[in-house]
């Protein structure tokens, strides 16, 4: 559709940020039926939308040229069908999360509030959330960085029932999260991550990167490793970190609460003065804290 409207000189994708969007859809639908007066189709925009009346104006003045109204048609059927079949897939997928809940009879009283209320893009139509919980027992969406969509590929991905990994370091190591161990003589000659085409290692560095802008212990850990070697690292440590997260809510149905970035900020601050403080005794020093600026002026 957007190949269309640049054939017809119709710069929308400049003023909306998608065009399957609310506004988009409702220009695009008019433009199909026929409409060509630039006010009505700017009237179209959603009270959401940041470009105001007169910048979309500006953008769909064009043509009409019949072959191209032909592909935008085409392009807008091809558009509808696919959102129908995937439509199909939510309910046969809701179906059969209905069908493994009722098997195990978790009550959907006991899920606990939503951590956040915006809908993501992309998510099937019905209450992921909900239909997890009541298969697994456990709101996986309590992790920072995992949302319904996300924890519903994982559940695909790696199952329901976790026992066949010892421990989270074992299931880290299966997704190449882990740090390698390659020794000869005694000596460490690398501790690369293995590479891997899981789909599942890949779900979760999406996530660590994702978690990685927002105010969390995670994201606050991300962003002190990143700025120390590197993002790539920093993606890998806090995807393994996730992983855990996740084998330990799905296995041992841990509760996470995020302590928030301000607290993990203080643990590195205490951990790295913890150290500085053995340090300086191991060479016969003690470490002083310096006095404020309020008791300097005093003395």
């Amino acid at each position: 559709m957007q190949k269309a409207l640049m054939e017809m000189n119709l710069q929308l994708h400049h003023v909306v940020s998608d065009i399957t969007g609310v506004t988009g859809m409702k220009i695009i639908r008019a433009i199909v039926a026929g409409e060509r007066d630039l006010d009505v189709l700017a009237s179209h925009r959603d009270v959401r939308c940041r470009a105001s009346t007169e910048t979309i104006k500006a953008a769909l003045n064009g043509n009409d040229r019949a072959e191209h109204i032909f592909a935008l048609i085409q392009s807008l059927e091809l558009y509808d069908f696919y959102q129908a079949k995937m439509l199909e897939c939510d309910r046969h997928l809701e179906a059969t999360l209905a069908a493994l809940g009722a098997v195990t009879e978790h009550d959907p009283s006991e899920l606990p509030r939503p951590r956040t209320k915006t809908k993501q893009v992309s998510t099937p139509s019905f209450d992921v959330r909900a239909a997890l919980f009541g298969v697994l027992g456990v709101d996986l969406t309590q992790i920072h960085g995992m949302g319904p969509s996300l924890s519903l590929k994982l559940v695909g991905e790696c199952g329901t029932d976790l026992r066949a990994w010892p421990s989270a370091k074992h299931f880290t190591s299966w997704l190449c999260l882990a740090p390698g161990n390659k020794i000869s003589g005694g000596k460490v000659l690398s501790s690369r991550t293995r590479r891997s085409s899981s789909r599942a290692a890949a779900l979760l560095r999406l996530a660590a990167v994702t978690i990685g802008r927002s105010d969390t212990a995670l994201g606050a850990f991300y962003r002190r490793l990143a700025a120390r070697a590197g993002k790539a690292k920093a993606v890998t440590a806090t995807a393994r970190k996730i992983a855990a997260l996740f084998y330990n809510t799905l296995r041992h149905s841990m509760t996470y609460q995020d302590p928030g970035a301000s607290h993990y900020e203080e643990r590195y601050r205490n951990r790295v003065l913890g150290n500085l403080k053995r340090r300086a005794k191991s060479f016969g020093y003690d470490l002083q804290k310096l006095p404020m600026e309020a008791d300097m002026a005093v003395s």
